[in-house]
């Protein structure tokens, strides 16, 4: 009996022994779930030292130098390309870029020419008709002149020496030989004006005519149109190829040989590439730390691992806002123009570059990085830890670089001090479930 009972008593031991140690087990369990229950808050520390206001944006290469080039103003209708130079080639001033086809040109110049011609010969014929008729007038001048005198010898005698009637009939030949002289002058003289009014007549059609054939002329020369500079050779849209009625978004052709163009439109576009510049965009917070002179580091996407350098020519006074695009958010930008320091053939318009733009630098301040900086109660702030919570305290930001802001020493800011990268009230929030509004949340 008292075996049993102690053996009894042993096994009530070891079982008391077994749950003890399964309740620490499952006590500590409980422990580690309730700490894996709380919210992990990325955190950084307050840094001392300096502080580069550079600038990271993105531009694009821009020729400073450019020249369009569009089809002739020809009369006749539409035209057509024959020929035009690849997209890109280099061309030179004075160097065949495109040509279109003559054939309607032609047609009138021959139309032109063939007036002209027939204008010349009818200027000759006038001038032969008007010589044969100076002579048949001067013959009848010569005639008349002749009566006249031979009137006048008549009509000399007494009229006591010959009969009255021969002398009345010798006195009437007079009158009437001077008459048909007088008459025949004024004749000629009219004639004579006559046939000049009919020359300058025929010379003004020569004239017009030599003016329709040398239009025509200067139109067939216009139709090969040749380079006025040197550089790239860009063809633009064809906005035609859509039947002159493009949508929004959509594709549209470069000009190529076989396009039908309408007189005087632009066709294509030569950059000067001997000179380059960069028009890039910087956000307002990042004006203040960009001015002219300034120097920048370009990385072209064509010509990767290729650094260029230039320099900032000029800075946009107004802000733009894009209403397409949210790449900057909800702040305005700035346009930035820079100057490429060198220049280098295998760039062209339109590349988009990478551009380093370098502050000036700051010593010897204190500097979190952007995203510790929140706003409550329309005031910047921090959310420092104290323990094992997290206290907002208003800061006053002093410059603004690409990654991290300098503040002022003041509110308890000091080196080292561990600032929450997140906004500790919304990570709390989320983690006790919707409904849940923990105390001292940032509005």
């Amino acid at each position: 009996m008292t075996r049993r009972r102690s053996i009894g008593l042993a096994v009530l031991g070891t079982l008391v022994i077994g749950l003890g140690a399964a309740g620490y087990k499952y006590g500590a369990s409980a422990s580690a779930m309730v700490a894996a229950d709380e919210p992990e808050i990325p955190t950084a520390r307050v840094v001392k030292g300096s502080l580069e206001m550079s600038v990271h944006t993105l531009g694009d290469l821009r020729a400073l130098r450019t020249t369009t080039i569009s089809a002739p103003s020809v009369a006749g209708g539409i035209l057509r390309l024959v020929s035009m130079v690849e997209v890109g080639a280099m061309v030179k001033t004075g160097e065949v870029v495109m040509e279109f086809d003559p054939t309607e040109q032609m047609y009138l110049l021959e139309q032109a020419q063939s007036e002209l011609l027939e204008s010349d010969q009818a200027i000759l014929k006038m001038g032969a008709d008007r010589e044969v008729q100076l002579a048949q007038e001067q013959v009848e001048l010569m005639t008349a002149r002749f009566d006249v005198r031979r009137a006048e010898m008549d009509a000399i005698p007494d009229k006591d020496l010959i009969a009255p009637n021969d002398y009345k009939k010798r006195q009437i030949s007079l009158e009437e030989a001077n008459r048909k002289l007088t008459q025949m002058e004024q004749g000629s003289k009219s004639k004579t004006e006559t046939s000049a009014a009919a020359l300058a007549v025929a010379k003004e059609k020569r004239n017009k005519s030599k003016m329709a054939a040398d239009r025509a002329q200067m139109a067939i020369d216009s139709l090969v149109v040749k380079a006025t500079m040197d550089g790239i050779f860009v063809p633009k849209e064809n906005r035609d190829a859509a039947g002159g009625m493009p949508y929004s978004g959509m594709q549209m052709p470069g000009y190529q040989a076989g396009d039908n163009v309408y007189p005087g439109r632009p066709i294509a576009d030569i950059f000067d590439i001997s000179h380059l510049e960069v028009r890039g965009k910087v956000n307002e917070l990042e004006r203040l730390n960009v001015a002219a002179g300034q120097a920048a580091d370009v990385q072209a996407d064509s010509l990767p691992g290729v650094p260029f350098t230039a320099k900032v020519k000029a800075v946009s006074g107004n802000a733009q806002t894009d209403y397409w695009s949210n790449a900057s958010g909800p702040l305005r930008t700035f346009d930035v123009t820079l100057q490429i320091d060198q220049s280098d053939a295998r760039l062209r318009p339109g590349t988009t570059v990478h551009l380093l733009l370098s502050g000036t630098r700051v010593e010897n301040v204190l500097h979190v990085p952007r995203q510790a900086i929140f706003e409550k109660s329309g005031k910047p702030i921090v959310y420092a830890r104290k323990g094992d919570r997290f206290e907002p305290i208003e800061v006053k930001a002093t410059h603004r670089g690409e990654g991290r802001i300098a503040v002022e020493p003041a509110g308890g800011i000091v080196e080292g001090l561990e600032v929450a990268l997140v906004n500790p009230d919304s990570v709390t929030k989320k983690k006790a479930g919707p409904g849940a509004m923990p105390a001292g949340t940032a509005k």
